[in-house]
């Protein structure tokens, strides 16, 4: 027998095992008592809604009287000393203090 025929037996058994298994599957299930599914449907509690309420004090007051106390107003004539900063250069050291000359910005600038 050839290799083709014997899968074509093989299919056609299998087919109608199937189909058999199927027809009682189905019987069954029409057979069975049915339930009744239902759905209940709970909607979700109302939550009451924030009210506002005006603030009693005058905040805008409150809030200048801060700012006021913080002297958020200052200038460059309140600084006591000229600004200074003091960095570190990590391959040649520390760099100099102070002010720089226009000489030196422009030997910068021209190389």
């Amino acid at each position: 027998m050839k290799s083709t025929d014997f899968k074509k037996i093989i299919k056609e058994a299998v087919r109608e095992a199937i189909q058999e298994e199927l027809k009682e599957i189905l019987l069954e299930a029409v057979k069975a008592p049915k339930q009744i599914i239902r759905e209940a449907y709970n909607p979700p509690p109302r939550t009451p809604e924030p009210s506002f309420t005006q603030p009693t004090m005058d905040l805008k007051s409150k809030y200048m009287d801060i700012l006021g106390e913080t002297a958020l107003s200052f200038t460059s004539n309140d600084v006591q000393q000229p600004f200074r900063p003091q960095s570190v250069d990590p391959i040649n050291g520390s760099l100099g203090e102070g002010e720089i000359g226009m000489d030196q910005i422009m030997k910068l600038m021209s190389k």
